[in-house]
């Protein structure tokens, strides 16, 4: 076992020098995101590598993939900058972009009914999406049930929420969400959020900034990154979820891309989330980059009795999706150089 693991370490020592992982990159993968030797070699090679990533707490996934990719990286960049088209699919009903700052006209495409949003019978610790206990006692101080267009007002009484949501999030103001109370248990996902954060040390080891930017955009600005927040309607288990999420594109020093997005809002399933993204450039190889995704994320369903077995269950369909993500991704760059 020893002598494998040392000729092992000698094959990626011989290849470094020839290869086309920019070293900046290969540290991360490396050590951050502990991909062996037999992973960058394979990565190197035009093989899509995924693999799970260490859980930090109960009800938490975390899935990193990674490929190669015949494009230059700015392509794959000019994509998440239309977002609208680029998370288009067959789970993503409606989807649509914040203005800076956020209007409520922003959510004109956003539908709301009853599958999405039920709040007649909502309650603290009792509701059939996330709000905090105010919020739920402002939906039955607001909303007089018994009228005709009660559901349509509750629709538009949530879409006004969660603008003001957002608005306070970009801008650091009053009005943000810091608590779920819609169940019996209380999910802060900030909190959760944080901890995500202090697990994935690789957000901020090619842009130092990120964290402190993502953690609080208004107290610790980004120069020069581009940023914007999109909200969306998409399918997931038996109802679809809301979401606002938000996005950061930063250059590293070598002139790879880094991108990060955060959820700000989830109506359900979530209770935080943290992707990160690195597009670099190979070495060498000015038509080619190395595209890697991971996801860190919680939910208060995977924890509990059953919470280790739907934990892995989730975690194999995360892995699946990112597989198929990258292929697909790799797919549609390639063919349209």
């Amino acid at each position: 076992m020893r002598a494998a693991s040392t000729l092992a370490a000698l094959a990626l020592i011989a290849a470094l020098p020839g290869s086309t992982i920019a070293p900046d990159l290969r540290d991360v993968l490396s050590r951050d995101l502990k991909f062996g030797a037999a992973d960058l070699a394979d990565l190197e090679r035009g093989r899509i590598v995924k693999r799970g990533l260490d859980a930090t707490a109960p009800g938490e996934v975390a899935v990193v993939g990674a490929a190669r990719i015949g494009a230059r990286a700015a392509a794959f960049v000019d994509r998440v900058r239309g977002i609208e088209e680029f998370k288009r699919g067959p789970d993503v009903i409606q989807i649509g972009r914040f203005s800076t700052p956020p209007r409520l006209e922003d959510l004109d495409g956003l539908t709301v009914g009853r599958d999405d949003v039920d709040l007649r019978r909502c309650r603290v610790g009792s509701c059939d999406i996330r709000l905090s206990a105010d919020l739920i006692r402002r939906f039955q101080r607001e909303i007089d049930w018994r009228l005709p267009d009660a559901d349509a007002r509750a629709a538009a009484l949530f879409k006004r929420v969660l603008v003001e949501n957002v608005r306070a999030y970009v801008s650091g103001g009053p009005g943000r969400i810091t608590e779920y109370d819609d169940e019996k248990r209380i999910v802060r996902p900030l909190e959760d959020f944080d901890a995500l954060l202090k697990s994935s040390s690789y957000v901020g080891a090619l842009v130092h900034d990120l964290p402190a930017h993502l953690r609080d955009p208004a107290a610790a600005p980004l120069p020069h990154a581009e940023e914007f927040v999109y909200w969306s309607k998409e399918k997931f288990g038996l109802t679809p979820f809301i979401t606002a999420t938000h996005v950061v594109i930063g250059r590293a020093p070598s002139g790879a891309y880094v991108i990060a997005s955060r959820d700000v809002y989830s109506s359900r399933y979530v209770d935080a989330s943290l992707s990160y993204t690195i597009a670099a450039p190979a070495v060498g190889a000015p038509d080619a980059f190395y595209l890697v995704y991971a996801n860190r994320s919680r939910a208060a369903a995977l924890k509990g009795a059953f919470g280790g077995l739907r934990r892995s269950i989730v975690e194999r369909r995360a892995r699946n999706s990112i597989d198929e993500n990258l292929r697909s991704t790799k797919a549609r760059l390639e063919n349209n150089r």
